[in-house]
């Protein structure tokens, strides 16, 4: 049976996103709403704002059901262009402008961007790429310096849907981890409703100060993190990216309440504290900790709790669900790295590979349904078609269990390596290996080796450790039943990540060769 859960006044939420902040211009228009360095918006600048750049856009030429690019990276600027163009219904089209220039080009040709925008004032890497576009670059208002591309006069419309909240409101383009990166069209509705569950398990309020640096460019940046804190009232405050010296100093100046990161951030986090001797942190005002957005394991977990003194919280998503699909309780903290209960709202069903249910604590592949699935992929419906059956079930592909309504995710189906007819799972690999003192981050996957599969791993090591190959080979063998164990160990140097922490497994199987095991569907 799938798992479901009563949703809790969760229709109440307005019909654009651009709509969050009215409630607040009026019961508080001098209360911060984005603060960015020195600079303050306070609600009613904020609305400001997005008015003057709803009128800026217009003169540019943009209509409803443009597709407008944003490249960019956090700033006001870029939350005024948002909003803005949401209001306008138009299509922002966030882009985080430290992808390469083929991966911008591909997306820009395949949205069919009316215009492409640039927030060159906090971005040394929009600015590259605006003048590579010959962008024009000035400034606007109260957004300071922004690049301005030509005009695509060939660019259409998409229609604008009678029912507002189901129009898209962003559209994300996948990593590309596994394939080609697809353009996820993400309503209205899907990110008021995450943002307003996510806000609500948080129990957000205009007393939160929230830490805005993880990129508004994906899902978790821009439904949880943006209008999340919007949507409650409380106040954001902008990093265009993320460093452990200017995060630490934020916590303590602005008294920061909560703070969302991914797994890669939080190491770095530990590791600078280690290398000043810092063995806990002063953060009276922090209340909450959480991490998403890549798998979280148990050795960080446990350091980032002793360094903050808090429970690190964990949760779960995919863009294709605006993104959230579980988190742990605030009220229920759990000891290990569960990602916690299915939002309420949302139906969740583990399956075989026939579509019928697995036993409770069974491994078997999610699927989910709500009002967080995605509108589809734009110019795709054959992988719309695959990816969301005709009763509005998402495969996920991941690979999960449920203990006690409790979600653990095991990896990506497509992952799964059969060795000696057993199945293994790369998390469960990644987990042991993980947990030696030496490792820093891990990735393991399959290679076929003639109708066999193989157990490969990849280590990155912590700097200056003189491991070696035959001590990781001893510490797997000894936490691993033999099939487990992995047949050959590469050393690297760093791992090559997404923007949300993601290890990119198939950049490393094409960086040392590996031969993949065939695809499963």
């Amino acid at each position: 049976m799938p798992q479901r859960q009563t949703a809790e006044a969760l229709n109440t939420f307005p019909t654009r996103i651009s709509d969050i902040i009215k409630p607040w211009v009026e019961l508080s228009p001098d209360h911060p709403a984005v603060v960015e360095g020195t600079d303050v918006w306070t609600y009613r600048q904020l609305s400001l704002a997005v008015n003057e750049t709803s009128s800026w856009l217009l003169s540019l030429g943009i209509r409803p059901g443009d597709r407008v690019m944003i490249v960019c990276e956090n700033s006001r600027g870029c939350v005024a262009i948002l909003l803005a163009l949401a209001a306008m219904d138009a299509w922002p089209v966030l882009v985080n402008a430290r992808l390469s220039a083929p991966e911008i080009d591909g997306i820009c040709q395949h949205s069919g961007a009316r215009r492409v925008i640039y927030t060159t004032n906090v971005s040394v890497h929009a600015r590259q790429h605006a003048q590579r576009h010959g962008a024009l670059i000035r400034g606007v208002g109260g957004l300071g310096l922004v690049g301005i591309g030509l005009l695509n006069e060939k660019a259409g419309p998409e229609p604008v849907d009678s029912d507002t909240a189901n129009n898209v409101a962003a559209m994300i383009y996948t990593s590309g981890t596994t394939g080609v990166p697809k353009g996820v069209m993400l309503t209205h509705k899907n990110l008021l409703f995450v943002a307003t569950v996510s806000a609500k398990l948080r129990s957000l309020s205009p007393k939160d100060r929230v830490y805005g640096v993880l990129p508004m460019s994906h899902a978790v940046g821009l439904s949880v993190v943006l209008l999340g804190t919007l949507l409650s009232g409380a106040t954001l405050y902008l990093s265009a990216r993320f460093d452990p010296v200017a995060t630490l100093s934020a916590l303590e100046r602005d008294q920061l309440t909560v703070l969302l990161g991914v797994p890669s951030m939080f190491a770095l986090l530990v590791d600078y504290a280690k290398s000043k001797g810092m063995a806990a942190l002063k953060v009276p005002f922090l209340r909450i900790v959480s991490s998403s957005g890549a798998p979280l394991q148990p050795q960080l977990k446990e350091a980032v709790q002793s360094l903050f003194g808090l429970v690190l919280h964990n949760g779960y998503g995919v863009t294709e669900l605006s993104p959230n699909i579980a988190q742990t309780s605030v009220e229920a903290p759990r000891t290990d790295t569960s990602v916690g209960r299915v939002i309420p709202g949302v139906e969740a069903k583990i399956v075989n590979d026939d579509g019928t249910a697995v036993a409770e604590g069974k491994v078997g592949e999610l699927r989910v349904r709500g009002p967080n699935v995605m509108k589809g992929y734009y110019k795709n419906r054959e992988e719309t078609a695959a990816a969301i059956d005709q009763e509005g079930w998402f495969n996920t592909r991941d690979l999960a269990k449920l203990e006690n309504d409790h979600l653990f995710i095991v990896g990506r189906t497509k992952e799964l390596i059969i060795r000696f007819g057993f199945n293994i799972y790369p998390a469960e690999v990644e987990l042991v290996l993980s947990r030696h003192p030496a490792v820093v981050r891990c990735a393991v996957m399959g290679r076929s080796l003639g109708d066999e599969e193989e157990v490969i791993a990849f280590v990155q090591l912590a700097e200056g450790s003189q491991v070696t190959v035959a001590e990781l080979a001893k510490h797997a063998a000894q936490n691993l039943t033999k099939y487990k164990q992995p047949s050959e160990f590469y050393i690297v140097r760093e791992m090559p990540t997404t923007a949300s922490g993601k290890v990119k497994k198939a950049e490393l199987a094409r960086m040392f060769g590996i031969l993949p095991p065939l695809q499963r569907s």
